[in-house]
């Protein structure tokens, strides 16, 4: 009796693990198919000089015809309570509660850095808060869902898209050489 239970509770948690490795795993395609379609090249995982701090790390850089996009994902699973003038947010979900400070502040010295590089090119910051996360009051500057990247940064005109890439391309390369992979 005792054997069977264990080996119900081990079948339970292997259930539950392939649940959240396939729930994961969707959400990560569904990251990479969009980035693939608002952006024409990326930089992943890198630091570049600051004035300010002497170096400073960016998880992803995506030349778009909007500009360059500095994207910071957030991957919280609950209702995240924040504003621009809070200095720490809060998540809460079924299983926890915990805080954690204001990503704002972070974004825009990473804006800051990649500008003192690239002079005449569009420099936007995003908090990408994946699909499990929900904002229950208004949703704080800066921050965007899957979804609303889209929306935002989807061309329908690739011809003009193109155009405007090419305008980019010698600050990217810039951008590109001063780019230390982590």
């Amino acid at each position: 009796m005792f054997l069977l239970k264990a080996l119900l509770l081990f079948l339970l948690l292997l259930l539950a693990l392939l649940f959240i490795y396939r729930r994961r795993n969707q959400q990560e395609r569904r990251l990479e198919k969009i980035f693939g379609s608002i952006s024409f090249d990326r930089i992943e995982r890198f630091v570049i000089p600051s004035a300010e701090t002497g170096e400073i790390q960016i998880d992803h850089l995506l030349l778009t015809p909007e500009g360059f996009l500095i994207v910071d994902i957030k991957d919280v699973n609950g209702a995240v309570f924040g504003s621009d003038k809070m200095r720490d947010w809060t998540v809460i979900s079924d299983e926890s509660r915990y805080t954690f400070s204001n990503p704002q502040h972070a974004l825009y010295d990473r804006i800051s850095a990649v500008c003192q590089i690239v002079r005449h090119v569009p420099v936007i910051g995003c908090i990408l808060f994946l699909d499990s996360a929900e904002f229950t009051k208004d949703v704080p500057s800066l921050v965007s869902t899957l979804d609303g990247l889209l929306k935002k940064f989807g061309e329908n005109d690739m011809a003009v898209a193109k155009a405007k890439i090419e305008a980019f391309k010698p600050q990217w390369d810039l951008i590109r050489g001063k780019a230390k992979v982590v």
